[in-house]
């Protein structure tokens, strides 16, 4: 029997040939015996019965661990053995853009093909239940980063790290905010900062299209904003935004009602929410996109109205 495991463990310590880089990934849940088959399928041991025997002999039969791993030299059977039990792999990531709705976010999440899908026959409702969110949608509650995570890690814990990140910005940026805004709570500077997310070209002039929502807020005024309009149409918008779209009414219809709409309308980077609770110093009430990704800002209607007929004239909005 010595002389068996001798051999066993023995021939682990010659490198095999690989042709690099080798790439394969261990699922969660994924025992000894697969690993080690999934292993000789890709080149990586010679023997998965061998490599088998070898990490029962050394005490690390169940300690495979999940994950995507790359072989990038020739490697020896044990030291392929240390590497998929201590972890030594590849994180998987997830990036989620800022001005990403929900719908956006879970068809990311749907398709990421190393996560585990716990939320996919659920709807935004149950989602937000299971995550602990009180408010009925969970849109805007996630914060735009990188997230990266373990092959096999269930969508809930990366939606839930993202969720956590979004409260963790929004209380810093809320607790430094300006004093006097027309802002009632965190909640109501996520739905500003979605706006100012969605409405900005270019993000030194986030500021200005804060302020030029907030200047509206003090005074009563429609916020008249197309990405709002948008939103409410759903998966009814086509790409073109009409005039019938501006006057029929839904929640979040800022040409038809007054104040903010009742929910985010996308996700906010950490620039709009600080643009929307620092907004510029102005009196700016209008502003209309130049077609190059800046736009020109005014204070009066009669000023605006000769910025709207310069620049739509030329196709733009």
């Amino acid at each position: 029997m010595a002389v068996v495991l001798l051999w066993v463990v023995g021939g682990n310590f010659v490198a095999v040939k690989v042709a690099t880089p080798v790439q394969f990934s261990l699922k969660h849940g994924s025992g000894l015996r697969s690993a080690a088959r999934q292993l000789e399928t890709v080149g990586a041991v010679a023997s998965s019965w061998r490599f088998e025997m070898l990490a029962r002999a050394v005490g690390l039969a169940n300690r495979i661990q999940a994950g995507n791993y790359e072989i990038s030299a020739d490697i020896t059977p044990y030291q392929l053995l240390l590497k998929v039990t201590s972890g030594d792999h590849r994180q998987d990531k997830l990036t989620i853009l800022e001005g990403w709705t929900f719908r956006q976010l879970r068809a990311a999440v749907d398709a990421h093909p190393a996560l585990r899908h716990d939320l996919e026959s659920l709807r935004d409702g149950d989602i937000a239940q299971r995550l602990g969110i009180s408010s009925a949608s969970p849109e805007g509650l996630f914060f735009p980063d990188t997230y990266f995570f373990v092959n096999g890690t269930s969508d809930l814990a990366v939606l839930q790290r993202a969720h956590r990140m979004m409260q963790s910005q929004l209380n810093t940026v809320w607790q430094g905010r300006e004093t006097g805004l027309p802002i009632e709570s965190p909640y109501e500077a996520l739905i500003l900062g979605s706006i100012v997310e969605k409405e900005t070209g270019q993000g030194s002039e986030r500021s200005m299209i804060a302020a030029v929502f907030v200047n509206r807020l003090r005074l009563g005024m429609k916020l008249q904003t197309d990405p709002t309009v948008i939103y409410g149409l759903g998966e009814g918008f086509d790409g073109n935004l009409r005039k019938r779209d501006l006057i029929t009414d839904t929640p979040f219809n800022t040409y038809t009602r007054n104040g903010l709409p009742p929910t985010p309308i996308a996700m906010p980077g950490l620039g709009a929410l600080s643009a929307a609770l620092h907004p510029a110093k102005t009196k700016a009430l209008y502003f209309v996109a130049r077609g190059d990704g800046t736009s020109k800002f005014s204070e009066s209607l009669a000023e605006h109205e000769r910025a709207v007929t310069k620049y739509q004239r030329q196709g733009n909005r």
